[in-house]
């Protein structure tokens, strides 16, 4: 039999997008879901079919090859056509299952279609959230750091199965091994079916007999350990980095959950951050202003001269090219900014009062003055007319 269309499958059009795709095939896929159909051939047929049309179509590799050359196309040029209709249905709601929501079916993406075989041993284990303070230094460079934590790791005594041994596995008596509670309810609408993980064995399908003695029948132990995390340069405060894996493990064999390294960036003495650029307050005093001077000033790699022209104002910003901090996921780097700051003492002895009152008869040391001398054309000609 000749395939359909794979819009005609899911009574969309060729212009549709990918969320008008994405809720026809949900729409199919309640209708024809087998739970809803049982032992009906036909609706198993249409359920795999929408599934295949889905396939495609939610992928715009796929979908663009589709729309040039039809079935056809999906057969050459590295692609494979999908076909669904010998795949389980565990393998269909394992790929798909999560646009459905939540509890649709009963479980969470969908649930199981039917009660063949127990779900996969163990109990997953949780996530771990740890804070990491980092210097604009370690920011700026990355860094590889070492994070000591408490958490649940595989029993060594049990291999994380928490039984002494092998033999020591029962087959659930509740649900006869299939790890799932089902059910039926009957509604003017149709039958639906609520699936639940069993609460004898919290849907693993088995029970232990001997537990082990190391861990209790958990399959894992609290212990210290010390997990290496690389930090990329150029991270911000708020930022996270996820080491799957790496959290607590599971319970009875589960999967271990992720550690989430939340980052947290430590005030710096003297810098100020400004996404990749670093901003730093420069003291000069009133000569060095007036008359220039090489200053050394921080950076973050140490220290370095810089050059401070001779009437340079207070407030100027002067650049210090690729001193800042190397961009993420970048070789790029910003700059540093130095603001200059003219220091003004407080206090000054009799000599210095002397000077300075030379200096203020100076016109050269008069502000007005020289707001005078650098008028404009129109200014001096309404001077004229005053």
């Amino acid at each position: 039999m000749s395939k359909r269309d794979y819009y005609e499958v899911l009574e969309v059009s060729k212009s549709a997008t990918a969320d008008e795709i994405k809720k026809a095939y949900r729409k199919k896929a309640m209708q024809y879901h087998p739970d809803r159909n049982p032992d009906d051939p036909e609706a198993e047929r249409k359920f795999k079919e929408a599934a295949e049309a889905f396939d495609v179509l939610k992928d715009d590799q796929k979908r663009a090859r589709y729309d040039r050359y039809g079935h056809q196309g999906m057969h050459s040029g590295g692609f494979n056509e999908p076909n669904f209709q010998n795949v389980d249905f565990e393998d269909i709601f394992s790929r798909f299952g999560d646009i459905f929501g939540g509890d649709i079916f009963g479980g969470a993406g969908g649930g199981r279609s039917r009660g063949g075989g127990r779900r996969s041993a163990g109990i997953p284990g949780d996530d771990m959230k740890v804070r990491l303070k980092l210097t604009l230094e370690e920011i700026a460079f990355g860094v590889e750091k070492k994070i000591k934590l408490k958490k649940y790791v595989k029993c060594a005594s049990c291999n994380g199965t928490g039984a002494e041994t092998d033999a020591d596995f029962m087959t659930c008596s509740t649900c006869s091994g299939t790890g799932e509670y089902r059910q039926v309810s009957r509604t003017m609408f149709g039958s639906f079916v609520n699936v639940q993980p069993c609460p004898l064995c919290n849907g693993e399908g088995r029970t232990i007999k001997n537990k082990c003695k190391t861990c209790s029948g958990e399959g894992r132990t609290k212990t210290e350990e010390t997990i290496s995390v690389r930090i990329p340069s150029g991270v911000s405060n708020g930022n996270y980095i996820t080491l799957r894996g790496q959290g607590n493990a599971g319970l009875r064999g589960g999967p271990a959950g992720n550690l989430i390294v939340l980052i947290e960036e430590e005030e710096h003495k003297y810098f100020e951050r400004e996404g990749d650029h670093i901003f730093y307050d420069l003291q000069i005093s009133i000569p060095d202003a007036i008359l220039g001077s090489e200053v050394e000033v921080p950076t973050l790699k140490g220290k370095a001269k810089l050059r401070v022209e001779p009437g340079t104002q207070p407030g100027k910003l002067l650049r210090m090219k690729e001193k800042g901090i190397q961009r993420l996921n970048s070789s790029q780097k910003g700059d540093q900014f130095v603001r200059v700051n003219v220091y003004i003492p407080t206090s000054i002895d009799k000599e210095e009062r002397e000077l300075l009152d030379q200096l203020r008869e100076s016109d050269n040391f008069d502000p007005l003055k020289q707001i005078d001398s650098n008028d404009g054309f129109f200014s001096r000609l309404k001077k004229m007319f005053t």
